[in-house]
């Protein structure tokens, strides 16, 4: 199994500093939301261009919300008279998952982009500032849309979504609400963890993924331990959360992720649910499933017994109780998910989600599956 990373990763200590070094021009149009960007822009003007992803739907990506901003981009380009050679993505997932589509340049919808993606001519670059910590997609070369006719996400994964730059800024991170940090980096965590017990894993991925989960869980025993997660404030060193969140892209990259993120997607597409929240509520069940199919978790116990100071027979327990500290897990019984949809969602996951399930370290049935849902409510 080879390992591969192609975007090339650069840090800066501010937006001004980015803007300058990276020599933004004319011929770039940044893509972000205005919440983002305001705040670090204050009363200077940009050399570029702007769309405001916000305009076009709420939410995590949506075919609709695709189209849409595909077309103002192609009107943009038709009223100034130019060709963007740059697309600069300045967000969270959503922007970033967008803007990879991008790179194709006009006259293609979602739909046949997602169909043809694999073939398409890369025609412009792409530059990546990600907003939250975790992910992971300004290293991989995957984007993620919910088709709204189909209740489902699906996945374009080839090698012209790689970013060709991803700059890492953890000033960025300042304004993120706190919930949207946590579930941010609980998402980086599961990419690391879930990578780890791959069956594409390589020593280059644990190794990736050992370096992340140790930068989230020892940030994570900090935000405890020093009161900040009980008052909703954000930690210090945002920049080691990020870092952790690339370094987690990078490992589920060349590894992939499994059922946890298999299991999300229905939950996200159907009730909006936030990407990274959708995964921390069904973390702990898909990995309480797994044991009982006697994966062996040894090597994975070892590594978050190492860093979470605890034994092989607690380290779950440890886990999960540090985890429910950081944020309080929403059972799936709030969102109005019962028992009838959860044998749906679990039927949608064996026939769409293939791509992801080869990646368990053990099968699990659509039986097995509809029953996490439900331990879940």
């Amino acid at each position: 199994m080879g390992f591969f990373v192609k975007t090339n990763i650069s840090e800066s200590s501010s937006f001004d500093n980015f803007l300058q070094q990276w020599q933004v021009g004319s011929n770039d149009l940044i893509i972000t939301n205005e919440y983002v960007l305001k705040p670090k822009l204050g009363e200077k003007s940009l050399p570029c261009d702007v769309l405001y992803q916000e305009i076009y739907g709420k939410g995590e990506p949506d075919d609709e919300m695709v189209d849409a901003m595909l077309k103002a981009v192609a009107d943009k380009e038709a009223q100034g008279g130019k060709t963007y050679a740059r697309i600069i993505a300045i967000g969270g997932g959503t922007v970033i998952d967008i803007c990879k589509l991008f790179v194709f340049g006009g006259g293609l919808n979602c739909e046949e982009i997602f169909q043809k993606g694999a073939t398409l001519p890369r025609k412009r670059q792409l530059l990546i500032v990600p907003t939250t910590c975790g992910t992971g997609s300004e290293v991989t070369s995957i984007s993620i849309v919910a088709f709204k006719k189909k209740n489902t996400k699906m996945g374009l994964a080839t090698s012209s979504l790689f970013p060709d730059e991803a700059v890492l800024i953890g000033d960025m991170l300042t304004t993120l609400p706190y919930e949207v940090f946590a579930t941010s980096s609980i998402d980086a965590l599961i990419h690391a963890v879930e990578s780890y017990v791959s069956p594409k894993a390589t020593v280059f991925t644990q190794t990736i993924g050992e370096s992340a989960m140790t930068r989230i869980l020892e940030g994570y025993q900090e935000l405890v331990s020093k009161g900040w997660a009980k008052s909703k404030t954000l930690p210090k060193n945002l920049q080691s959360f990020l870092i952790a969140s690339t370094m987690a892209g990078i490992s589920f990259g060349n590894a992939g992720v499994g059922a946890v993120h298999a299991l999300s997607y229905p939950i996200g597409a159907i009730y909006h649910v936030p990407h990274g929240k959708a995964n921390y509520l069904v973390f702990e069940e898909v990995f309480t499933a797994y044991r009982r199919q006697n994966a062996n978790f040894t090597a994975l116990e070892g590594v978050l017994g190492k860093i979470l100071g605890s034994s092989r027979s607690e380290v779950w327990r440890t886990l999960f109780e540090l985890l429910s500290n950081v944020l309080s897990r929403q059972p799936l019984h709030e969102l109005g998910i019962d028992e009838k949809k959860c044998l749906e969602m679990a039927e949608s996951v064996i026939q769409g989600q293939q791509r992801l399930l080869v990646n368990n370290p053990v099968p699990l049935s659509q039986e097995t599956i509809a029953g996490i849902y439900k331990s879940c409510m």
